[in-house]
């Protein structure tokens, strides 16, 4: 496997999950995230996303680094980036710091899929459409088609990212070790929500 830095700064954010080989647009404007993306930049441009639990500072053990493939420096001191993701990684402990900003020791060990390109003969048929009448019910806007000139695992991976699920059901998302485990279980908690919103005649809140 290629190697990465065993030890990454990492963005703790709520709600946020992005995967391999996916774009996530970030606007930074707390000084310990400008310090982060600034030593970021002048290093190895890799850092790390996870999300953040209710409970205190704790985080969730499975994030995705990325690496800054843009940057820009705004006139009131915000700095936009783009982080494109590389390959998930698991937390084995924070390291003490004097900075602003968290750092931890992870393992990549366990996502060596991440660098491959795992879908395959992959039916993606059912969860394309239960995602469709999903984001109708909801009343969210995407372009179908400039969506369908993805590949099948940006496809799938752009609307685990994106989907209106809660934080534990994108986290899981996060952690589904394949490809073909993330259709099954993107697709079971979109048909959950659908048979909701088919039993109490309602549209998803």
């Amino acid at each position: 496997m290629k190697s990465f830095p065993s030890v990454i700064p990492v963005f703790p954010l709520s709600g946020v999950i992005y995967f391999p080989k996916t774009n996530l647009p970030l606007n930074i404007f707390e000084q310990r995230y400008l310090d982060l993306v600034n030593d970021t930049y002048e290093n190895d441009k890799l850092m790390g996303m996870v999300q953040s639990q209710r409970n205190g500072n704790q985080v969730y053990k499975i994030g995705c680094l990325g690496k800054i493939s843009d940057l820009r420096k705004s006139e009131d001191g915000r700095i936009l980036i783009n982080l494109t993701g590389v390959t998930r990684f698991k937390i084995l402990e924070e390291v003490e710091n004097k900075k602003l900003y968290r750092e931890f020791k992870v393992d990549y060990k366990s996502f060596e899929i991440d660098l491959k390109d795992p879908s395959g003969d992959l039916d993606t048929n059912d969860l394309m459409r239960k995602a469709k009448k999903f984001f109708k019910k909801n009343g969210l806007l995407l372009n179908w088609r400039e969506f369908e000139k993805l590949d099948k695992t940006q496809k799938i991976n752009t609307l685990s990212m994106i989907s209106p699920v809660t934080n534990e059901e994108k986290q899981k998302l996060l952690e589904a070790m394949t490809i073909k485990d993330k259709v099954n279980t993107l697709e079971s908690i979109i048909s959950f929500y659908l048979h909701d919103v088919d039993f109490n005649n309602q549209t998803v809140q």
